[in-house]
């Protein structure tokens, strides 16, 4: 897994084990996909993912239920209590990896060791919960990670536009709001392709600044 949010690996065609020609000078990008409890990180990350995702959930227990809030996902019986993993490759050269982060407040001391190396993150949002983002949008606003907000679209929740979701978190101006089905391909490639063009963005805007 990448230490840095852009690696390349060499700028050679080589052979590789099946016999075929495997670009060495391929670009792979850190994501984070993070937001509250239940508002479908994992959902996100196994429905775009190119591989079988790593996945860390466990089945939640009694004792759990002191402390998190499942109203509005009742049906909710896993939690992710480490990170998920998935990769995804946008075009010839460049690949995503991606990294759900926990949702629970109680598992938030792994957000620093996953965020390092990061280009930017993914925040998901429920507009039923939307209150559960905040901290998600507080900690890379801190951080000066760029990020977008992907309003995750569940069957019943009433719909708000962009600029209502923009409004309703206070985000800074410029922060993209997008909406998305969590359960489908092309809609979450959709929505990692926005981020990557937004941060990119935003990271030369950066260097230009340093050196002007």
């Amino acid at each position: 897994m990448p230490s840095e949010h852009a690696g390349r690996t060499g700028g050679e065609t080589v052979e590789g084990t099946a016999g075929e020609a495997v670009d060495t000078d391929a670009l792979a990008l850190k994501i984070l996909v993070a937001g509250g409890f239940g508002v479908g990180k994992t959902t996100l990350v196994g429905a775009v993912s190119e591989i079988r995702p790593l996945r860390t959930e466990e089945l939640l227990s009694e004792a759990g239920q002191s402390v998190d809030d499942t109203g509005g996902v009742d049906h909710k019986t896993t939690t992710t209590v480490a990170m998920d993993f998935g990769r995804i490759t946008i075009r010839s050269g460049l690949s995503l990896y991606l990294f759900g982060t926990p949702g629970q407040d109680r598992f938030w001391f792994l957000w620093d060791e996953l965020s390092q190396g990061a280009l930017g993150a993914v925040v998901l949002a429920d507009t039923r919960r939307l209150e559960d983002c905040f901290p998600a949008v507080d900690y890379f606003e801190h951080r000066r990670i760029p990020f977008v907000v992907a309003v995750n679209c569940f069957a019943g929740a009433r719909a708000y536009d962009e600029r209502e979701v923009s409004r309703a978190l206070d985000l800074d101006l410029g922060t993209p709001v997008v909406l998305c089905d969590a359960r489908d391909r092309d809609s979450g490639k959709d929505v990692l392709i926005r981020m990557v063009e937004y941060a990119g963005r935003m990271h030369t805007a950066r260097l230009l600044d340093l050196v002007g």
